[in-house]
């Protein structure tokens, strides 16, 4: 293999494969469009499952530190009636199958366990004309500069400039999106929030709309309010008048829902930001050129099912894997990753696609029901 693999985007896809990458021996180049590892908030916190995102980091080599940022306990989730009454909760069962941790600290373990320099701050793409297998593969930036690449592997998320070069399809908007806002210091200042929220999550549904409450890591609950609205919705609200915005989404939510899960939205903390949920289309499809590879969202984005950043570090790692097994044959390294992760990638959508329209669509509260009733029975069978 002549030079370093030149990966775009510096997410959880593309750090795990630098990473494993690292572990092997091999040389790549992250290039990241934020200015520095601090330059935004990284999200809220997220399950990483033994299947997927665990195995990812064990070829990282990073359990230990993974093990470090665990949120123990924080695995409980609650599912209430708008009134407030609990309809049924899964405890933590303390077996670390799916523990939760914070994504920056997740990111911020993979970006330290790089070598000096291999991620390149500050450098947003503006554009990848693909090669010809005569020619090289090049990047521009915003800033001004370029690369030339012999191979690049596309890990620049939701909105990838590698995924357009290669004619593949633009993400959808949904017909959903999530506002979000925080309390902080919740034991001492929002008790009866922190309790009903508990260890874990608390999810509470209405028809198309809901309350999404995580508690995380420092004592703080994340609030996600889940909308069924047009994008034109979300771009007539000021979001920066906090309390007027709180109170405008909180009015969204309709009649029936008690005041104390109305308070995780109306005390909000934090500016609201408003997030639309896109996705890629169902069996979409990319030009495949010699050289290039995607991963993460940027090959298959879908609605967030808690599989997203799991199916992303797989991703990573098992790419990395597959051009460590062969290096000197890119192509072949590609071709054999595109084989298991295409059809695992279109079946994990589908179930993304599935799971997320039962938990936040018009049937969500039965659906609820149903999934308690049958974890019940589950537990009473395995008594």
């Amino acid at each position: 293999m002549n030079g370093s693999i030149t990966i775009a985007g510096a997410g959880l896809a593309g750090l795990a494969l630098a990473r494993v990458l690292h572990v092997h021996g091999i040389a790549s180049t992250v290039y990241e469009a934020e200015a520095s590892p601090s330059g935004r908030t990284q999200g809220g916190q997220l399950d990483i499952h033994d299947f997927n995102g665990q195995v990812a980091l064990q070829q990282c080599r990073l359990m230990d530190e993974f093990h470090s940022i665990v949120n123990m306990g924080a695995e409980a989730m609650r599912f209430l009636n708008p009134d407030g009454e609990l309809v049924g909760e899964i405890p933590d069962d303390g077996e670390l199958s799916n523990p939760e941790v914070l994504r920056g600290e997740l990111r911020r373990i993979l970006i330290e366990s790089l070598p000096h320099g291999t991620i390149q701050w500050g450098h947003k793409i503006a554009s990848v004309t693909p090669g010809d297998g005569h020619r090289p593969h090049v990047i521009s930036f915003t800033n001004g500069s370029t690369v030339s690449t012999e191979v690049l592997i596309g890990a620049d998320g939701a909105w990838s400039r590698v995924r357009a070069s290669l004619n593949g399809a633009m993400p959808e908007y949904l017909g959903t999106l999530w506002v979000e806002t925080f309390l902080h210091d919740v034991e001492k200042n929002h008790p009866q929030s922190a309790a009903l929220v508990g260890s874990g999550a608390m999810l509470a549904m209405k028809p198309g709309r809901g309350i999404f409450g995580h508690r995380e890591a420092n004592d703080v609950i994340h609030t996600y309010v889940v909308l069924k609205k047009p994008l034109e919705w979300m771009q007539s609200v000021d979001f920066s008048d906090r309390k007027r915005a709180l109170t405008l989404v909180a009015e969204q939510l309709g009649q029936g829902w008690a005041p104390e899960l109305l308070e995780l939205v109306t005390r909000g903390e934090t500016t609201p930001v408003a997030r639309p949920i896109w996705g890629l289309p169902l069996e979409h499809t990319w030009d495949r050129v010699p050289g290039i590879m995607l991963i993460g969202d940027a090959a298959h984005l879908t609605p967030p099912d808690g599989d997203g950043a799991n199916w992303a570090l797989y991703d990573g790692a098992q790419l990395a894997q597959a051009i460590a097994a062969t290096p000197a044959d890119i192509d072949t390294a590609f071709n054999t990753f595109a084989e298991q992760m295409l059809p695992r990638s279109a079946a994990s959508s589908i179930e993304g696609y599935q799971s997320f329209e039962q938990t936040f669509g018009y049937n969500a509260p039965a659906n609820l029901r149903d999934m308690m009733n049958r974890t019940k029975t589950y537990g009473h069978q395995h008594q």
